[in-house]
C-alpha cells in the first residue's frame, strides 16, 4: 500500500485509519482534506495527536510545486513539482474554453529514448506511485483554489515519462482521480500517451476506461520511425496497427495519433500520403505538432508552408487532422525542459 495518503482509495484510507484505532468517521475528515491538496498541519478539524500519528507513518502529499513559470502569451503555467526524495518531474496547465487540461509526469525521466524527447536525455530514474500522480494533480487545484472554482478537468498523461510502462500504478492513479468520492475527473476527459508499447495497449483495451489513447507515431513507415523511436525496432506498425484496432473494437473510442513534424524526417507530401493509408479505416484523429527544437539532437520543425501542405494533404485524402494550438512556448513548454534547465543550475546534471 502506498506510503502517501494520495495514492489511497476512501475504502483503504478508513482501514489505515481503523488500525490506528480511529472511528471511521475520520476516513471522511481525512480524505476530504487530501482532496483539497492540504498537509497534515492543515487540517484543522483533526485533533493534534491524530495528525502526528499519521505524520509519523505516512505522507499526505505526493508532489509540491516547487517553481511556477506562466506565459505571458496565452497564460499557460509550467510547473516543476519536488517529490519526497528529491527527484522533480513536470507539469503544464493549459486554458480552453471547455476547462483546465493538466499534462502530469508518470515517471522521473524516460527509458523509451525518443530522439525529439528532453524527457529521455537521462534515461528513466523511477517510477512515479498513483499518489505522486495524484499529488501533481492535487497541487494544482489547491494552487488555483481562489481564482478558477473549477480546477483541472482534463488530464492529459503526456509529460515525462511513458505511462504504459509504468502500468499498474497509472491504472490505479486513473482509477483514483476518478472517483466520485473524490474530486470525480470524468475518464472522458483523460488522455494516456504511449510512444506504443503493443502488449499494454491490449492490456488496456481490457481495462474497459473510457479514456482517449493517443499514440505517438511520428512517422508513416518502420524505417523512419526506427531513426527516431527506439521502440519502433520491438514493434513495427503493423502490429502497432494491429492492436489500435482491437482498442477501438474493444473501448469505442477513437484513437488520436500524435505526429511532430520533424524537418527532414517525416514532414514531405509523400510522407502525408503513407500516413492516409496507414490510418485508413480506422476510428481515428491525427494531431499534428510542430516540433519544439530538441538542441541537443539537432532537430527541428519545419517551416509553417511546409506544416500548412502536409496538413491539406492529409484533409485531403479524408484524414481527421488539427495542428495542435502551439501554448507555452515561451517558458519551456515541452517536457523535460524545464527540470533539465534546473537540475543544470543545481549542478547536479551530468
Amino acid at each position: 500500500m502506498d506510503d502517501c495518503l494520495m495514492g489511497l482509495s476512501l475504502a483503504e484510507l478508513a482501514q489505515v485509519l481503523a488500525d490506528a484505532g480511529e472511528p471511521a468517521f475520520r476516513a471522511k475528515q481525512v480524505y476530504g482534506w487530501l482532496q483539497k491538496g492540504e498537509d497534515f498541519a492543515g487540517m484543522r478539524n483533526l485533533p493534534a495527536a491524530l495528525r502526528e500519528k499519521l505524520a509519523g507513518t505516512h505522507r499526505a502529499l505526493g508532489a509540491t510545486i516547487l517553481k511556477t513559470l506562466r506565459s505571458e502569451k496565452d497564460g499557460t503555467e509550467k510547473y516543476l513539482f519536488s517529490l519526497h526524495d528529491g527527484n522533480l518531474v513536470e507539469g503544464v496547465l493549459m486554458r480552453y474554453h471547455y476547462g483546465n487540461t493538466l499534462c502530469i509526469s508518470s515517471q522521473v525521466g524516460c527509458r523509451m529514448g525518443c530522439a525529439f524527447c528532453a524527457s529521455t536525455l537521462e534515461g528513466r530514474v523511477r517510477d512515479l506511485t498513483a499518489g505522486e500522480m495524484m499529488g501533481q494533480v492535487l497541487a494544482v487545484n489547491r494552487l488555483h483554489a481562489e481564482k478558477d472554482k473549477r480546477g483541472v478537468t482534463n488530464i492529459v498523461m503526456m509529460g515525462s515519462g511513458e505511462p504504459l510502462d509504468n502500468y499498474e500504478n497509472v491504472i490505479r492513479f486513473l482509477r483514483l482521480v476518478s472517483a466520485p468520492e473524490g474530486i470525480g475527473v470524468s475518464l472522458r476527459n483523460v488522455s494516456v500517451s504511449t510512444c506504443g508499447l503493443v502488449p499494454r495497449i491490449y492490456d488496456l483495451a481490457r481495462e474497459n476506461l473510457p479514456i482517449t489513447l493517443s499514440i505517438s507515431l511520428h512517422a508513416p513507415t518502420d524505417e523512419a520511425r526506427q531513426r527516431i523511436m527506439p521502440i519502433a525496432k520491438t514493434y513495427s506498425l503493423e502490429e502497432l496497427l494491429r492492436a489500435c484496432r482491437d482498442y477501438v473494437k474493444a473501448v469505442g473510442r477513437r484513437i488520436v495519433f500524435e505526429y511532430a513534424l520533424i524537418e527532414g524526417v517525416n514532414t514531405s507530401l509523400a510522407d502525408a500520403d503513407r500516413l492516409a493509408d496507414l490510418v485508413r479505416g480506422l476510428l481515428c484523429h491525427v494531431n499534428l505538432i510542430p516540433l519544439n527544437d530538441v538542441p541537443e539532437r539537432n532537430l527541428a520543425a519545419p517551416g509553417q508552408k511546409g506544416i500548412e501542405a502536409f496538413q491539406r494533404r492529409l484533409e485531403a485524402r479524408g484524414v481527421s487532422v488539427t495542428r495542435r494550438r502551439e501554448m507555452g512556448a515561451d517558458i519551456q513548454g515541452a517536457c523535460g525542459q524545464l527540470r533539465r534547465k534546473h537540475l543544470s543550475q543545481e549542478g547536479t546534471l551530468a
